[in-house]
């Protein structure tokens, strides 16, 4: 069984060099929560240069808060947004190959059908580009409405609720410290949810040794390392 492994890129948070060596998908920061141009256009390149596929990242325009606080917001301004983003990003790499929303963003979408729907019509200006999310979400069931390519997402790195959502950072315990567990979260969410890629955020000050565990481990238990994209 193949599996996919992605983390956010180009944010500023300087490890994606070493992440780059060790991920198959790089979620490309959209110039807007995080990152500089220059940053941005050099992680780009170093993918390329490493057979790492380009995805989009778009976010929210809010460094303040690194995008990851929500905002009221119409499907006009989701789908503005998230177009001019990628504009850019598909400029710089030549093209990019999915779309996966960032922080607020991304939570907003996989929740609010009208902001799935906005944000799928942003993605097709592209090509119908794949758009990653959580399983059995909104932004999901817009997708297979629309007959609109989606890719199940799950976290290494941090934790569920019952319902599926991700638990908020401002839990105590969102976060997964051990990537033996990690695995074992990932593992579950793979076979019990279909999930296709898995994030390693890159923002963690821990990323490159955690995101190398979590890879090692998977190699060890007889999955291969594949974008999906």
């Amino acid at each position: 069984m193949h599996i996919d492994l992605n983390a956010d890129l180009g944010e500023g948070a300087g490890a994606d060099l070493e992440l780059l060596e060790l991920v198959t998908s790089a979620n490309v920061c959209g110039g807007l929560h995080a990152g500089t141009v220059a940053g941005i256009a050099d992680t780009i390149a170093a993918a390329h240069a490493r057979g790492v596929v380009v995805g989009a990242h778009p976010g929210f325009a809010d460094r303040s808060h690194f995008g990851r606080v929500e905002q009221p917001v119409s499907p006009d301004d989701v789908f503005a947004l998230v177009v001019y983003q990628l504009g850019a990003l598909s400029a710089l790499a030549h093209g990019v190959k999915y779309v996966k929303p960032h922080g607020a963003l991304y939570h907003q979408t996989n929740r609010d059908p009208e902001l799935a729907g906005a944000l799928i019509e942003a993605a097709r200006r592209f090509g119908e580009l794949p758009i990653v999310g959580l399983p059995n979400s909104a932004l999901e069931t817009v997708c297979r409405a629309r007959a609109h390519p989606f890719v199940r997402e799950g976290y290494a790195d941090r934790r569920y609720r019952t319902d599926g959502t991700l638990v908020p950072r401002t839990d105590a315990d969102a976060f997964v410290h051990d990537p033996t567990e990690a695995v074992e979260q990932v593992e579950r969410l793979i076979r019990a949810h279909a999930v296709r890629t898995v994030c390693v955020h890159g923002d963690n000050p821990e990323a490159v040794a955690f995101a190398r565990a979590v890879r090692a481990a998977l190699l060890a238990r007889g999955f291969e390392l594949r974008a999906f994209a």
